[in-house]
């Protein structure tokens, strides 16, 4: 038995379920994905909505810039070629999309809570309010369409879900990592307790709205460990006892994320028995890529705090795809010869094969609550 197997086995023990009786489910046979999240699942919302990704985004999979704030592929991505999908168009982009199988409204920069903040100084319009409200759209308008004389028999049909799919599709959902960012640029100006609270209530609300319209099986993600963004392991010099970890990952920000997962975890606890037709899987991504970090070189990977795609120097900081002057000459802020051998890819968002280690390791539910894959996630553990 390989080690990842093992700590499946391990938990289904001390969760006291058997592994007979998750074998025993059958697959969910999911017709769609609907996704909901930030810029480490949006896969083309912001690049349609404002400007298009730069070279050289998308370089190791795509060849060219394909919507994605990595080299490649996501999380998101490779949990739709796990359950069969093709890639997710996102859902405001009007170019060569399909939504037969769903729709991605994720959206670079997104929070939970609402933003004081445009595009121009780092916001974005679509926080998960927006995103919810999309959906709910969306839905409304296929079902619409779908039901129109002789659209069953259009090609266009097949562009868009079913009315009967959205009950039994895949609700996934990664955000909040940008409204733990916005609380740490706050420490001292307010109780980040009350903050990471209230920011996990207003999560809780937009699954409820969900729940409403239809939804039933939902994967969510918690945060990952923002204190181990390469950015910020980068230019954390000579710090005092206690500023970082073993792994040079900044305490006191991780915490933060740590208080918002636990309370985020607490939460889905709660809605499950608010929500009694609904199955909701903790998926503890926090784990997933700390574990990552703490064994990048046993992984085949370079120092964690090492940045593919940009040029972060002698003080000098030139974003991935941009151009910039250092000691008065224009560099071009490129990627690194093998982004394969790379966790980040442009200091906060990760490459491909960081993307891919992780999800090997959370679609078997190995990082679950209750522990179970997600091709068997509509079902309640003990429930057939």
């Amino acid at each position: 038995m390989d080690v990842i197997g093992g700590i499946f086995v391990f938990w289904l023990v001390m969760s006291g379920v058997k592994s007979e009786e998750v074998n025993s489910v059958p697959s969910c046979d999911f017709p769609a994905i609907f996704n909901f999240g930030d810029s480490n699942s949006d896969t083309g919302c912001m690049a349609a909505a404002f400007f298009p990704m730069a070279s050289p985004c998308g370089e190791t999979f795509f060849h060219e810039p394909a919507g994605r704030a990595s080299d490649g592929r996501l999380i998101i991505d490779f949990i739709a070629k796990q359950l069969g999908f093709p890639l997710l168009s996102a859902y405001i982009d009007s170019i060569g999309t399909s939504y037969g199988h769903g729709a991605n409204f994720a959206a670079g920069s997104s929070t939970i809570r609402r933003q004081n903040r445009t595009f121009f100084d780092g916001g974005t319009p679509f926080t998960l309010e927006i995103q919810t409200a999309q959906f709910n759209q969306f839905k409304a308008r296929t079902a619409k369409f779908f039901n129109q004389a002789g659209w069953r028999q259009s090609f266009l049909q097949k562009a868009i879900p079913r009315p009967e799919d959205f009950p039994k599709a895949i609700y996934t959902m990664d955000i909040g990592q940008n409204d733990i960012a916005a609380a740490i640029n706050r420490v001292g100006k307010e109780d980040s307790h009350d903050v990471i609270s209230d920011i996990v209530q207003h999560f809780a609300t937009q699954v409820q709205n969900l729940y409403k319209e239809g939804a039933r099986t939902f994967w969510i993600h918690n945060t990952g460990p923002i204190g181990c963004l390469a950015v910020t392991m980068h230019n954390t010099h000579n710090p005092v006892a206690g500023y970082v970890d073993q792994n040079g990952c900044v305490n006191y920000q991780n915490d933060m994320a740590k208080e918002f997962n636990e309370k985020l975890k607490n939460t889905v606890v709660t809605l499950r028995s608010q929500l009694p037709a609904a199955s909701l899987t903790y998926v503890d991504l926090f784990s997933a890529k700390y574990q990552l970090i703490s064994n990048a070189k046993k992984e085949g990977f370079v120092d964690p705090s090492k940045i593919c795609c940009g040029y972060h120097e002698d003080a000098n900081d030139i974003w991935c795809g941009n151009k910039g002057i250092v000691n008065g000459t224009e560099i071009f802020a490129g990627s690194c010869e093998d982004p394969s051998s790379y966790i980040s890819w442009d200091g906060v968002h990760y490459t491909e094969a960081a993307n891919r280690w992780i999800a090997d390791r959370i679609l078997n539910g190995s990082f679950s609550d209750p522990p179970i894959a997600i091709t068997h996630s509509c079902h309640e553990l003990g429930s057939p």
